[in-house]
């Protein structure tokens, strides 16, 4: 019976424990749940917590099944690495959004019709105000739907000052886009130059591109020797495939030269500028053994009606008529042009 008792005495007291905290806390119940109203919004210290926690709540969901749908397709090897970033983007996404129009709805208590309204007045406020900021964020849905650009490819585009920049795509997000060049420095580009201004894409549809090589001969060179040599110049070059081959290109007589144009393929875009060097060197070194030289830009003057000489004091244009007056070019500076090279 002492045990029967005893457990009664211990529930009397529990119940008087819980009756004395429900009494204490029961101004802050009302606090917490008290309503708010602005304008048709009504909303509690309660309904702004619960929202928040439905919102941190879909980021760590957003988080976790994204890593989940990342380790599903890494086990297939051959979906695009542009196509997995780009699934992966819009799941992270669009989970983001849903639970921040839940988290909205449980702490406003908003319906559609008012979300509406609220996302009419912010697209106003946005068109004004953050039209730029919006335009970026547009190119970026249209960067992951489209898919002009992907993670991975080697592109060439405008950058500050009207340069160019050359590098590799590491990431396109929201409003960015982060190329990496050759340099190992991080380019931030707005999506939308990439969407509205031209972009050289080296490896949209695949790996391999063609590098174009220009150069220029003597009249007197044999054409055959040229271009032997300049296939020469591209064997054993790192990053030049066997296959297409490579090939020469005889593309005009210029002013000054025989114009060619070696043409090779690589399926290493990015290291375009170096395997372009590479076979600049080699060019070089087989031309000068082979005695094929590359004429400098060159200009013959003709003249008709007399004989000019110059004088060796002053460096002049002289005329015949200045050496039967016994008179300088200085004099007759007017119409005599000083000659200021060599």
């Amino acid at each position: 019976m002492s045990v029967f008792v005893a457990a009664a005495v211990l529930m009397q007291e529990s119940d008087n424990t819980l009756e004395r905290l429900a009494r204490w806390t029961e101004p802050l119940g009302r606090y917490v749940n008290y309503k708010w109203k602005l304008a048709d919004f009504e909303f509690s210290a309660a309904s702004i917590l619960i929202g928040l926690f439905v919102f941190f709540l879909a980021l760590i969901i957003a988080r976790r099944l994204r890593a989940v749908v990342e380790r599903r397709m890494q086990a297939h090897a051959r979906l695009d690495p542009g196509l997995q970033y780009a699934v992966l983007r819009l799941v992270n996404y669009v989970i983001i959004v849903v639970g921040a129009l839940y988290a909205l709805k449980t702490a406003f208590n908003l319906d559609l019709t008012s979300l509406a309204v609220v996302f009419t007045a912010l697209s106003v406020g946005i068109g004004f105000g953050l039209q730029f900021i919006a335009g970026d964020i547009a190119s970026g849905f249209i960067l992951l739907f489209e898919r002009p650009i992907k993670v991975g490819d080697f592109v060439t585009t405008s950058g500050p000052d009207s340069k160019l920049v050359e590098g590799r795509v590491e990431s396109i997000n929201l409003r960015t886009t982060v190329v990496m060049t050759n340099d190992h420095v991080a380019a931030i580009v707005p999506n939308s130059r990439l969407v509205n201004n031209n972009v050289l894409n080296w490896s949209y549809r695949e790996r391999r591109s063609r590098i174009s090589i220009h150069v220029g001969v003597s009249y007197a060179v044999d054409v055959e020797l040229v271009t032997g040599t300049l296939l020469r110049a591209a064997e054993g070059v790192e990053g030049v495939l066997g296959e297409p081959k490579p090939s020469v290109q005889f593309m005009e007589f210029g002013e000054s030269s025989l114009n060619f144009r070696l043409l090779v393929w690589t399926d290493r875009p990015r290291r375009y500028p170096q395997i372009r060097s590479d076979i600049n060197y080699r060019i070089r070194k087989l031309f000068l053994e082979e005695g094929i030289e590359i004429p400098s830009p060159q200009l013959d003057l003709n003249l008709r009606g007399g004989a000019l000489r110059i004088d060796g004091d002053s460096r002049l244009l002289l005329g015949p008529e200045d050496e039967e007056d016994g008179t300088t070019a200085a004099a007759n500076d007017e119409r005599q042009p000083e000659l200021r090279g060599r």
